[in-house]
């Protein structure tokens, strides 16, 4: 087969492409809260679009009468939007037939998790956005972390307060994310000075949803929420381009243990670590299948049992390898993890083990070149 050939793709292939392309895109601008500038800083944007002369319309706009967002406005188009009549109330909704007709380059649609007046469309904003994108055109949305499906009980936990309208995640991770940030307490003055709600709802506000506690947890979890979809996306980059050095980008960590009561001082160590890094980390031994390595007693797996229970206690995770040798079967795993720090036990072989297997330590060493390992004899545990 020649190269022409290998670089040829299959007719499956060319439709996948096709759509990919021929699909618009979306791109959201998140926050932890209500306040922080999404669709202010969602209008700055199309505004130098539209100035650079790009076809941008608003498709829906809330202002929530906040008048510094409402002065962005300026002079994008705004498509009309459409009449609902229900239980005799008329209402109004994004009409996406018209959008879509119109065919912008770009449309705005604010609120994301909006759920549509009943006799709409479709049930719920989102649903909109998606029929907009298949019809090829782009689009700028905005949403809270709050309204994100996997996420909705921990939001209920730190701010006692229910989310009823939600997304899927899988609309974040298939968008391109902008996160809005800005520290709590500059959010609060914000909320004080009547720069987010009406006087009358800013007292209770600040001691419901927008006290410092809630807004400082929900910017932390936002914060990780987004890491963790960079990391998927490098992870996916390095892949595709067979990539398998560490960059750095984050710390992992990994915790070598065995039924050795003194691991817990290793898995104590790591946990310290791990907060002190706000980052993953694993609990990882090996069942090592090779003829001079000990038999399980009945001793060795409760030990083992032990270390496995605090382990969990600390919120490690715990993994389990199986292989002859254990320095191999530890560094394979650290690298399909990228981890960047070991913490590892110094061995207790015997000199008769040492002599014909060699040491774990020694071993990792000389294979890893990316892994900062961290060794703590036995003996000083």
């Amino acid at each position: 087969m020649d190269i022409e050939e290998k670089q040829r793709i299959t007719p499956e292939e060319a439709l996948k492409e096709y759509k990919k392309q021929a699909k618009g895109s979306l791109k959201i601008f998140l926050g932890y809260a209500p306040g922080v500038g999404k669709t202010f800083t969602m209008l700055t944007e199309a505004n130098r679009r539209f100035e650079r002369g790009k076809d941008v319309v608003i498709g829906y706009f809330e202002s929530h009468e906040r008048e510094n967002t409402i002065k962005q406005l300026n002079n994008l188009p705004m498509v009309p939007l459409k009449e609902i009549t229900y239980n005799s109330i008329p209402l109004k909704e994004m009409d996406v037939d018209a959008i879509i007709q119109r065919k912008p380059e770009l449309v705005l649609v604010d609120e994301l998790a909006h759920t549509n007046v009943p006799g709409s469309k479709n049930k719920k904003r989102y649903e909109d956005v998606l029929e907009i994108i298949n019809a090829g055109i782009n689009v700028y949305s905005t949403v809270n972390l709050q309204h994100l499906e996997s996420l909705n009980d921990i939001v209920k936990q730190i701010t006692g307060i229910g989310v009823n309208e939600t997304i899927p995640d899988n609309i974040i991770a298939e968008a391109e994310v902008v996160v809005i940030d800005m520290p709590p307490e500059a959010l609060r003055k914000r909320l004080q000075r009547g720069n987010i709600y009406k006087p009358y709802l800013i007292e209770s506000a600040l001691k419901n949803f927008f006290r410092a506690g809630n807004l400082s947890a929900l910017r932390e979890l936002t914060l990780r929420q987004i890491a963790d979809e960079v990391d998927e996306d490098l992870e996916e980059y390095k892949n595709k381009h067979d990539i398998h050095d560490n960059w750095y980008t984050s710390e992992k960590i990994m915790v070598s243990i065995s039924s050795n009561p003194k691991s817990k001082r290793l898995i104590r160590f790591g946990a310290r670590l791990a907060k002190t890094y706000k980052c993953p980390w694993y609990v990882v031994y090996v069942k090592c299948t090779h003829f001079m390595s000990p038999k399980e007693t009945p001793e060795i797996i409760k030990g083992l049992n032990s270390n496995i229970e605090l382990s969990e206690k600390l919120n490690g995770t715990v993994i389990e390898l199986e292989g002859t040798s254990v320095s191999k079967a530890l560094l394979k795993f650290a690298h399909e993890k990228h981890i960047t720090k070991l913490v590892i036990g110094h061995p207790k072989r015997t000199r008769l083990q040492r002599l014909f297997r060699g040491s774990t330590t020694n071993k990792f060493i000389e294979q890893s070149t990316d892994i900062q390992i961290i060794v703590v004899p036995y003996d000083s545990l």
